[in-house]
């Protein structure tokens, strides 16, 4: 097996002098065939990752700009009901209770995987609820919908939790091997909680535009405000996130392909640097694509094979689902990180040799996600839980917003600190299906492919 991994450098147009090429050598009635080679990236793909960059840099600005004017706007045209003491200070306090939250979860995460994903199964929907509760002492009509809204997920959080638990065993098992056999380094933790500052330091620059919206009782634009500063929050901790996504996804790659991890430092910068239009792509790209598989795998669950005209679109919903994540996933930028590909061209390659290898139900039943996503509502919820009382106490009328906007800073940071282990998974993924006989990878996953094909021969038998 031959491999070359790329500088720190600008990236070069091709993954390797020779092309990266794994053979390996099996009996001819084995299922799994471990041939893989990368190709060079598109130069169409490259072009809208740069094109992603500099729009994001762009945006950037246009958010500085914006957060000024709605600062200078709402204080010249303040209301009288409002002091900036009780909206800022419970906003400061719920930003500093998620950059500790979210380091103490994915250090959790790491040193105990499977004790983590038991706590978070259960902790999620409790503080959830507690949200809830908390929404309904706000006394109004607003409140009380919110209130609904989050006790509705608190209870599917609850049974999601109970519907998942056949699966639970091989989500603890490969969570626990692929944080353990990648090896990143501690120090990986340090280069988190900058990123972690860095969010610290958006969402206190966001929460000043809001705060503007706040204040300005005379603009008949403050919903347009808000949409675009949401909609920034949510691709600002994105691109934190998959930057810290693709460094550390590097880092467990070239532990289990050439078993030497390497230094933290430099892929960090790679992150930052060449594999930066991908990170701003791929933050735009993938949440809509796992996103909208979600939904149609909800919709798969729900149709149950039922030919009534409710469900007449589910399978045409399904293959758009399909078609999408095959040009756009987060599986693919562990190759963005290992062969210095575009974002689109690894997107097709992970998934093609996904097929391949007949992974897509073990993708599907991969638990990670859900993992990171009941830790992110946990973060939420303490947020939440730490900014909502101060406020419901001191000024009741800024209650539900600093609630909802507490919430999604908390979940947002805490997404960033989890893309630590959500990314050693994928690469562990990643590097079976390059090389299902690499010796580090164990044999869990070749059990559950086993354990899935003899469900799926029962289904056919029934």
């Amino acid at each position: 097996m031959e491999t070359r991994r790329m500088s720190n450098g600008a990236r070069s147009n091709q993954v390797t002098p020779t092309n990266v090429v794994f053979q390996v050598s099996t009996p001819t009635t084995s299922p799994i065939q471990p041939n893989f080679v990368p190709t060079r990236p598109a130069p169409a793909s490259s072009f809208t990752a740069n094109a992603a960059k500099y729009l994001f840099i762009i945006h950037l600005l246009l958010f500085t700009i914006l957060v000024i004017f709605l600062s200078v706007h709402g204080s010249l045209h303040r209301k009288h009901t409002f002091h900036p003491a009780d909206w800022y200070l419970p906003f400061l306090a719920s930003v500093a209770t998620s950059y500790l939250s979210s380091l103490f979860f994915v250090s959790f995460s790491i040193r105990r995987p499977s004790l983590s994903l038991k706590t978070c199964i259960r902790l999620s929907p409790l503080l959830t609820s507690g949200v809830a509760v908390l929404l309904l002492c706000g006394g109004t009509g607003s409140s009380l919908g919110f209130s609904v809204l989050f006790l509705a997920m608190a209870m599917a959080q609850a049974l999601y939790a109970c519907w998942i638990t056949p699966r639970l065993p091989h989500a603890y098992e490969i969570l626990s091997i692929a944080v353990a056999n990648t090896r990143v380094p501690v120090a990986a933790l340090s280069y988190i909680s900058l990123s972690l500052l860095v969010g610290s330091i958006y969402a206190i620059l966001w929460m000043l535009g809001a705060g503007g919206v706040v204040e300005d009782n005379r603009s008949q634009f403050g919903p347009l405000y808000m949409i675009a500063l949401l909609l920034s929050l949510s691709w600002t901790m994105h691109v934190i996130k998959y930057t810290v996504h693709i460094a550390i996804a590097s880092l467990a790659h070239a532990q289990l392909i050439l078993g030497d991890t390497g230094s933290v430092g430099p892929a960090f910068r790679q992150a930052m640097t060449w594999a930066f239009g991908d990170v701003c792509l791929g933050a735009a790209v993938a949440p809509v694509v796992a996103a909208t598989r979600g939904a149609a795998r909800a919709m798969d669950v729900l149709a149950g094979g039922s030919d009534e005209f409710l469900f007449s679109c589910t399978s045409c919903f399904s293959g758009v689902a399909d078609q999408m994540v095959g040009r756009g996933n987060r599986w693919g930028l562990v190759h963005v990180a290992a062969y210095g590909k575009a974002f689109g061209t690894a997107s097709r390659d992970v998934w093609e040799i996904f097929s391949k290898q007949g992974m897509g139900r073990l993708l599907d039943n991969d638990l990670t996600g859900s993992f990171c996503f009941m830790w992110g509502t946990a973060g939420g919820s303490v947020a939440a839980l730490t900014a909502g009382p101060w406020v419901l106490i001191a000024n009741h009328q800024y209650f539900i917003a600093t609630t909802i906007y507490a919430f999604l800073i908390g979940y947002f940071m805490t997404r960033v600190a989890m893309a630590w282990p959500q990314s050693c998974v994928a690469a562990f993924h990643v590097v079976f299906a390059e090389d299902p006989l690499n010796q580090q990878l164990g044999s869990c996953i070749h059990e559950r492919l086993r354990e899935l094909g003899r469900e799926d021969q029962t289904h056919t038998n029934l």
